[in-house]
């Protein structure tokens, strides 16, 4: 700069310099004018000064007059001595950090300007400047003194605001300190030392002003004092704000994030209570507090359904158009923060030259070297706010999305179509949720780097064009073959990874069929055929998911070895064009190959989780755009006119949207209000299907359907919620106590719930699994009955229920509660058909004839036939009913007999099990969640579960040497570059430079590819064990275990033990190493640097324990709260038609949006936690390196070499990102170890007896006679509760047939169970044909035995999978075993015969055709000893009688033990045992029973006359 340019900016005159010369214009001389005024010392004063007497002098005035006003108000003086000057109205207050920040930076400012007024006062400058700047020095300390006290004032007096003269002061206050700044740098850069001696305070003053200023301009802008009033008044508007978007009131508050500041939300200090309390003590979920309001589900879904597409778009990808429009301001804005991180990235390796040259000698200014320090410390701060608030922003958008994705999910899942439904599958659309939103929600983090990766790369190449010239094309060349590479790599990958999911879809659904029907599974010994089905799944997920996994590890191979290898092949372009390698080329070279490693790694992984985001959009695309149940297939009118309830005309129905088959033909039906209707038919002839085309469940492919008022539905196959009882009647509905009780009193359910401990409180489990199917089905109806509607359709509720409460429920609820509504009823109880006003006869889906009762048997046809069946079975009864005719119609008054039948409903059940277990009504346990530290035991189970010790510790030995390669190569390059003239012998340089390089790629393949195969190997030991466990455990696991525990641990677990572990171990593990050497370079070529790392180290592990602490948790109870909205959902879809019947979806889409928000709280909560530490962390190591830099500068160049500065700068500049990677990336695998942790508390599992003991293996021919003896069996289900079966003691001959009857929670379900061993005896013994089966193995036990179950169950594939799972039977067999089930003319009619679909829980079957099927299996097993739970149920009549004589001729010869409702069923066995609470009363021949007064007598009687008086 020329000595007269320089003056106007040293100059400490108070007068314009310059002199206008005839060739100077005007805009040039205004110019001059403006930088004199602005950047020159005196003016500047001048400014400030004037600036700051206004304030003085307004407060001043300000104070007097308020004072003067108070002093002569009356009152006098002394009373007004506390009322503020500055006030408000309020006065319950807390200071924020707003406020402490505020007087922090003015009491800095404060002790600056009064040290700047001491040093200006004792200065020895020229007479007029050392007044002018005494008095600038000294009113600068007296206006901030002032400032102080006005905010101590403030707080004092709580005032809420600033007052408007400070908040404009510190506006204008900052811009002018901004210039003194400005003029700072100047001097900095371009004035010599000497020149400058008499502005170095106001310099230094400054640069430490600036930031205090820019804080105070914030806190003027923003207005408020961080002083905040706790009044309710000031409360009400934001609680109520909150309750909009939360109906349920929470204990936990809104999250700081909401009413946090800016600075506030910069530094995430909003997060600190928190992160505190969770330090002090393990969090719980009411410590987490709630989403924003703005980021709730509720507000976020309503958003998306606004921004759909219109029909009249024909957008291919609706859901990704959708998430554009709802998101395109929240991707703008992080796209900008990533382009602010990449303009200030590259600043380190630009300025390697400058410091370099600096330490050689060759400096332009001595303060030079500060400059670059600053320059440095300022970039990478900028740096790392950038970066770490891209990941913020970046997961905060993932947040927003799945909440808003998920409940459109669900929502969309309500309204699927039949067919729809089964063409997802339900295992598929959980999988939707819980994989494919995550999927696009991890995406968003690498968004950025498609579009980053090309520009980093072009900055990154003209800046080594700088240093290298020509040679660039080389580096150009290796970068585009890697992403050659990466590119083709990621497209396999993509294939891999699409295959994994597909086949992942296939595991989940047949684990979740096989929880579901667990106990099916159990009675038949076939675990060990589904667990080889569940193998082969997994077997061929495992094969993609290897290809996938060794795919990416040549990826990652790639990414650590590429700096290396380019750098190889350029310097050897470099020599070979002979350019000249100094320290400055070589170490700028090398940190700016490390700056493009981090897109060479991330641009493969992005690439990976685009592909797969978009693998994810298109699944859900396809779901969302799935054919809906249409609203209007039936007319829906509420209070209409006229006599007509339900009228179809001309109906023709599908359950297929998309073929012609027609499931109801020719349908005309017209029910008059107030009537009660039947329908009747023989099994699979659509009775069901033609109340589901009432509901507006089928296609309507013709006719008309119209429906009058609310209507009510009870499924055949009974569907009830994880919730207590009065939960399930209520279903949403407000309490009204008195219809409460007679809902309940008119289903006979007053008994059952007298029986529970906690009445009808007790919790249901998963599926209702702890009631008996009678208990599921009366609870349904108490719903129905509760919900007061106009129209109700039954289906079948008569089949799960005793003779008794049958006539009970038909009398009380059908013709009482009910009456004047229009009920329509399917039922095979020929019974009550008297009874009816119409009746419908079925056949093959078409309505076949209608009338009254008498009409129809005299027109015979099909009706009569079943009537004929019927009255057949009857007669057995009827004729041994030899009691005197005038107690016929009385009931018996004996309290035993009372016992048996008064609310008796004789079902099988396992409630038992949830009864005096402990003093609580919740048989669903909460979920384990280890609590604090994750154990070392973990760790240690993962690294050893493979290859022992000598695994891990190869793994850490090949880690250290590939390191060793790495430093070894930069060594070289120094020692190498460390002449004046360069390289002396370049061929020997390159020569061994390429030998490490070689080296190195080979240790990083064998490094990564080792690591590799032990993680797969751990995650299929680790699968296979927690498949073993779960198949081995008691059935009492399942009944207090909600599946969605276990299929979370099966999905996302299993997912994160698979892919992110293996992955991210290695990462770690290298990370920790590398940061390690940096320690090392660093502190070898600045040896200062020593004392810093020792407390780096310990901050950075404080940080890492306190951040730990809280993000532990945090994922756990990420975990924890994601299983309940997997749960709710696959409950949802599998009660659907109920749901819709009852018009209760959006009752259900509520209920989804609260778990959602409960969710997605944790997850924000928790990756808030991580980018806060990672501010913290890179910020101390950026603090750290700038230090470290500065010593460089400080130290002689006799201690530091040149080309040693290099060396360091160019490690140390990762130094930040490296620390914060290795600690994040460790608490990270921390996090997903409870994955690993999980999946260990169900590898423990208590296990159930063993399947086979080959010391006591049963004769190959056993039971070959079928004799039993029960000797004083007692059974418990668990210790210290009570006896469920109290000493029953019998014995039954071979081939006898014995009937089990008594009443709900009698033992009849635990007797069966007990010979299967399903609940072990507690005393006592079962003796089969003289062998002790509790000395047998289990399966050796049941495979021996037939059941026939009460629900049949029916498992996806085809008829012959289902008839015979196992494949032990020949074609023949099977087909002679359906024709005996009646259901061979079915099947022979179907195209593919015995291939023919069955779908998930065979729902393309009828109920009866489902227990028929039931039926054959056990035909085909041939058991000496069947057991029937129920088993004609579900069927009518004629059907019934069928089997029953089948049953008689197939299993002559066997011990038939029945549980039956059905009267005429036992009449038929040899004897008859009567259970009550658990022992058995009666045991005798039915004929010898009735001759007696007996209990069982009293049931025959009531059986008899169950259809008179109704």
């Amino acid at each position: 700069m020329s000595v007269a340019a320089s003056t106007w900016i040293t100059s400490l005159s108070c007068t314009f310099p310059v002199k206008q010369t005839s060739g100077d214009t005007f805009i040039s001389t205004m110019l001059q004018c403006l930088r004199f005024l602005f950047l020159s010392p005196c003016p500047q004063r001048a400014i400030l000064s004037f600036l700051d007497v206004m304030l003085l002098l307004f407060l001043f005035v300000f104070a007097v007059t308020k004072l003067w006003k108070r002093f002569t108000s009356g009152a006098g003086f002394a009373t007004h001595l506390n009322e503020p000057l500055v006030r408000s109205n309020r006065c319950i207050f807390l200071t924020t950090i707003r406020f402490k920040l505020s007087l922090t930076a003015e009491v800095v400012l404060t002790i600056l300007y009064t040290v700047a007024s001491v040093l200006a006062f004792s200065s020895s400058s020229k007479v007029p400047w050392k007044q002018v700047d005494d008095a600038f020095w000294l009113v600068q300390a007296i206006t901030h003194v002032v400032l102080v006290v006005l905010i101590i004032h403030e707080k004092i007096f709580e005032a809420v605001t600033h007052p408007l003269t400070v908040r404009v002061y510190w506006i204008v206050n900052f811009f002018v300190t901004s210039l003194f700044t400005v003029s700072a740098v100047m001097r900095l850069v371009t004035v010599y030392v000497s020149e400058r001696n008499d502005f170095i305070v106001d310099d230094v003053v400054f640069f430490i002003s600036l930031p205090l200023s820019l804080f105070l301009l914030f806190a003027a802008v923003k207005g408020t004092t961080g002083i905040v009033l706790s009044t309710e008044e000031i409360q009400k508007p934001f609680f109520e704000e909150t309750k909009l978007y939360d109906g349920s009131e929470r204990k936990s508050e809104v999250t700081g994030f909401a009413s946090a500041s800016i600075l506030s939300k910069a530094f995430l200090t909003w997060i600190n209570p928190l992160l505190r309390k969770g330090y002090k003590s393990a969090l719980k979920t009411d410590d987490v507090p709630t989403l924003s309001p703005q980021h709730r589900a509720e507000r976020m879904s309503s958003i998306f359904e606004s921004k759909w597409p219109q029909p009249n778009d024909t957008s291919k990808h609706p859901v990704r158009m959708t998430l554009l429009r709802c998101f395109w301001k929240e991707i703008a804005f992080t796209a900008f923060l990533a382009f602010i991180r990449l303009c200030v990235m590259f600043v380190g390796p630009v300025l390697i030259q400058s410091f370099v040259d600096f330490t050689s000698g060759k400096r332009r200014s001595e303060y030079e070297g500060y400059y670059l320090v600053s320059i440095l410390l300022i970039a990478k701060f900028i740096e790392v706010m950038a970066s770490h608030h891209v990941n913020f922003q970046s997961q905060k958008l993932g947040t927003l999305i799945r909440s808003t994705l998920i409940p459109a999910l669900y929502e969309k899942g309500l309204k699927l179509s039949f067919s729809a439904r089964q063409d997802h599958g339900l295992g598929t659309i959980v999988n939707y949720i819980a994989v494919d939103t995550q999927q696009l929600s991890d995406m968003m983090l690498r968004l950025n780097t498609a579009w980053m990766v090309p520009l980093q790369v072009v900055i990154g190449l003209f800046l080594l064009y700088n240093c290298l010239g020509a040679s660039v094309i080389t580096a150009f060349l290796g970068l585009l073959g890697v992403f050659v590479f990466a590119v083709i790599g990621t497209r396999r990958n993509n294939r891999f990874q699409y295959n994994v999911m597909r086949n992942r879809d296939s595991r989940m659904k047949a684990v979740n069929e096989t929880l579901n029907y667990m106990r099916v599974i159990k009675f038949q010994a076939w675990e060990e055929h589904f667990s080889q089905r569940i193998m082969g799944f997994r077997e061929t997920e495992f094969g993609w998911l290897s290809k996938f996994m060794f795919t990416t590890c040549a990826n990652m191979v790639l990414m650590w070895s590429a700096p290396l290898l380019i750098s190889t092949l350029t310097f050897g372009t470099a020599i070979l064009l002979g350019v000249q390698l100094d320290a400055t080329t070589v170490f700028t070279t090398t940190a700016v190959f490390k700056i493009l490693q981090e897109p060479i790694t991330t641009f493969p992984q992005s690439m990976i989780s685009l592909s797969q985001a978009l693998i994810s959009l298109e699944r859900i695309d396809k779901f969302m755009l799935s054919r809906e149940l249409l609203d209007d297939s039936i007319e829906r009118k509420e209070g209409c006119g006229g006599q007509t309830a339900v009228e179809i005309a001309d109906g023709t129905f599908s359950w297929d949207d998309g073929n012609t088959q027609q499931d109801l033909k020719d349908i005309n039906l017209e029910i008059k209000k107030g009537n009660v209707s039947a329908i009747v038919g023989t099994v699979g002839s659509g009775k069901s299907s033609l109340l589901a085309s009432i509901l507006g469940e089928l296609r309507k492919i013709s006719g008309k359907v119209r429906v009058c008022g609310s209507v009510a539905y009870v499924a055949q196959t009974s569907w009830i919620q994880n919730g207590t009882i009065e939960e399930n009647i209520l279903f949403g509905l407000p309490m009204d106590r008195q219809r409460y009780n007679e809902a309940i009193r008119v289903c006979c359910l007053e008994k059952d719930l007298e029986m529970m401990d906690y009445g009808d409180q007790t919790e249901i489990g998963e599926r209702g699994i702890n009631l008996s199917g009678g208990q599921k089905q009366r609870i349904q109806l108490a719903r129905a009955v509760y919900q007061d509607c106009d129209v109700y359709l039954l289906d079948d509720v008569f089949s799960a229920v005793d003779a008794h409460t049958g006539s009970e429920i038909f009398k009380e609820c059908v013709r009482g509660a009910l009456k004047g509504k229009t009920t329509l009823l399917v039922t095979h109880q020929v019974d009550f058909l008297h009874n009816v006003d119409q009746i419908f006869v079925m056949r093959d889906g078409m309505i076949i004839q209608s009338g009254k009762y008498d009409n129809l048997v005299e027109s015979g046809m099909d009706f009569k036939a079943l009537v004929v069946a019927h009255e057949t079975s009857m007669e057995l009864v009827e004729q041994s009913v030899v009691m005197p005719a005038e107690n016929f119609n009385k009931p018996t008054k004996s309290p035993e007999v009372a016992s048996i039948y008064k609310g008796s409903n004789g079902e099988s059940n396992s409630l038992e099990q949830a009864r005096s277990s402990n003093k609580s009504s919740k048989l669903i346990k909460e979920e384990e969640k280890e609590i604090g530290k994750l154990s070392l035991h973990i760790y240690k189970l993962y690294f050893t579960e493979a290859f022992g010790w000598w695994g891990i510790a190869l793994v850490l030995v090949l880690s250290l040497l590939w390191q060793g390669s790495l430093m070894a190569s930069d060594y070289w390059l120094a020692y190498e570059t460390s002449e004046e003239s360069g390289i002396v012998n370049p061929s020997m340089f390159i020569s061994i430079y390429a030998i490490i390089a070689a080296v190195s790629l080979i240790l990083v393949v064998m490094r990564c590819y080792f690591f590799t195969i032990l993680g797969l190997k751990t995650a299929q030991i680790f699968f296979a064990q927690i498949l073993r466990s779960i198949l081995h455990a008691p059935m009492s696991f399942f009944d207090t275990t909600p599946s969605g525990r276990i299929l979370s641990r099966a999905s996302s677990d299993q997912a994160n033990v698979d892919v992110l572990l293996p992955l991210f171990t290695g990462i770690v593990i290298s990370m920790y190493i590398t940061v390690i050497s940096i320690f090392i370079v660093t502190c070898q070529n600045s040896w200062p640097t020593v004392f810093l790392i020792f407390p780096l180290i310990l901050l950075n592990m404080w940080y890492r324990d306190y951040y730990l602490a809280s993000s532990r948790e945090l994922t756990r109870l990420d975990s924890i709260t994601k299983a309940p909205v997997l749960h709710h959902f696959s409950e949802s879809i599998a009660g659907v038609m109920t749901i819709r019947a009852f018009r209760r979806q959006k009752n259900f889409c509520r209920e989804n949006l609260k778990r959602v928000n409960d969710n997605l709280r944790m997850d924000f909560h928790n990756y808030s936690s991580n980018v806060w530490l990672g501010i913290r962390l890179e910020l101390l190591g950026s603090f750290v390196f700038c230090i470290s830099s500065m010593f460089m500068i400080i130290l002689p160049s006799s201690i530091i070499k040149p080309e040693n500065v290099g060396l360091s700068l160019s490690y140390g500049l990762s130094l930040n990102s490296f620390l914060f990677w290795a600690i994040y990336l460790s608490c990270f695998i921390e996090n997903k170890m409870v994955s690993v942790e999980r999946i260990k508390q169900f590898i423990n599992i208590p296990s159930e007896p063993a399947w086979n003991i080959k010391d006591h293996l049963p004769p190959s021919n056993w039971p070959s006679q079928g004799n039993v003896d029960i000797k004083d069996l007692q059974v418990r289900y668990r210790p210290n509760t009570p006896l469920v079966l109290k000493g029953i003691t019998l014995s039954i001959s071979g081939g006898e047939k014995v009937g089990v009857v008594g009443r709900t929670g009698s033992g009849k379900s635990t007797l069966i169970q007990v010979f299967f061993r399903l609940v072990e005896p507690s005393e006592g013994k079962i003796i089969i044909d003289g062998v002790d089966i509790s000395f047998l193995g289990l399966h050796d036990l049941r495979s021996r035995f037939g059941i026939i179950p009460q629900e049949p169950v029916l498992f996806e594939g085809t008829v012959r999978s289902n008839i015979d799972p196992i494949g032990e039977y020949t074609d023949e067999e099977i087909w002679k075993s359906l024709e005996r089930c009646q259901l061979k003319d079915v099947i022979a009619a179907k195209p593919e015969k015995l291939e023919s679909l069955v779908v998930d829980n065979g729902e393309n079957w009828s109920v009866g055709q489902r227990q028929l099927l039931c039926l054959g299996r056990v035909i085909l097993k041939k058991s000496r000893l069947l057991f029937m739970d129920e088993a004609t149920a579900s069927v009518d009549s004629q059907t019934d009688g069928v089997i029953q004589k089948i049953i008689r001729e197939e299993f002559a010869l066997c011990t038939i033990i029945s549980i039956a409702h059905r009267i005429p069923t036992v009449m038929d066995c040899d004897r008859v045992l009567v259970v009550d609470a658990g022992r058995a009363k009666e045991y005798d021949k039915p004929s010898n029973l009735l001759k007696k007064k007996s209990l069982f007598g009293a049931l025959v009687e009531e059986y008899a006359n169950r259809s008179s008086g109704l």
